[in-house]
């Protein structure tokens, strides 16, 4: 666990306000702080709320083998379409995550949302005819199905035992690099609702995660959270309550308003605030 005393303590000097208010404490934490956090943590274990190093570095695995079938995708099919050689060669294409897994949140076992970005020869057509066909022939992908007539069209599949919802965004870009910067509001100029519909995941966990003091004590307030509602069973936006976003937003105001609390504080600060918002 990164969220040690020492380190959280390193970080906890505040160097700006976060959010459009001032904090309303910024006490530093004390010993007692530390101990509660590590038993939150402690208490967490059982859920299966943290996720192995080996069960990270396999969706890292996973995550790469797809990007390289995005790059592939994209190369072959700018070959179909009479690109020069030497343009189709350096179109590029990216894979971006978003949701639980980019806010580093996740719970074992969880799916991961991505977005496949690719530049302007690409149509969403494409992605649900050529690259579909594509994933059809992979041993380690099952369960592919796509749901192009959602308010945000997905593909979605299982690579290799993970479970994975990608949606789909076209750049009006000739090439898309692997440095490419998806919170750049002019990438957004001329594209199809659908498009930055698929992007909005990535930009808004990015600016989520740019507008918390701490990150660390970010993730693990967060976690606990998304626990307890999930217990409670209010963890659904689909049945009327809040989502995972939503959550991660009311967790980012409560650890602006308390820029140098631990998460065990942050976790009380987090009812304090909104029982009474």
């Amino acid at each position: 666990m990164k969220e040690t005393c020492g380190t959280s303590r390193l970080q906890n000097q505040p160097q700006r306000h976060y959010g459009i208010t001032s904090p309303i404490s910024l006490a530093p934490p004390k010993d007692i702080d530390c101990i509660h956090t590590q038993k939150l943590v402690e208490a967490m274990k059982p859920f299966g709320v943290f996720e192995d190093e080996d069960e990270l570095n396999h969706r890292l695995v996973v995550l790469g083998k797809l990007n390289n079938l995005v790059k592939e995708w994209i190369l072959e099919l700018g070959e179909s379409k009479n690109l020069p050689p030497s343009a189709a060669a350096n179109v590029g294409g990216k894979i971006f995550t978003f949701g639980s897994y980019r806010l580093g949140v996740h719970t074992k076992g969880a799916d991961i949302d991505a977005v496949c970005v690719a530049p302007r020869h690409v149509e969403r057509s494409d992605f649900f005819q050529s690259f579909f066909e594509k994933l059809k022939h992979q041993e380690e992908i099952k369960n592919l199905r796509a749901v192009e007539d959602a308010y945000v069209p997905v593909v979605k599949f299982e690579f290799d035992g993970i479970e994975i919802d990608l949606v789909f965004a076209r750049l009006s870009m000739q090439t898309v690099s692997d440095n490419l910067d998806l919170g750049d509001d002019s990438r957004l100029r001329s594209l199809d609702i659908r498009c930055i519909r698929s992007l909005n995941g990535c930009r808004v966990t990015d600016e989520i995660l740019h507008l918390v003091p701490n990150k660390d004590n970010f993730r693990l307030t967060l976690r606990a959270i998304k626990l307890w509602a999930k217990r409670r069973g209010i963890y659904s936006n689909m049945l009327g309550f809040l989502g995972g976003v939503s959550w991660a937003m009311l967790v980012a105001r409560t650890c602006q308003l308390y820029p140098n609390a631990l998460a065990s504080t942050l976790v009380n600060k987090f009812f304090l605030v909104f029982s009474k918002w």
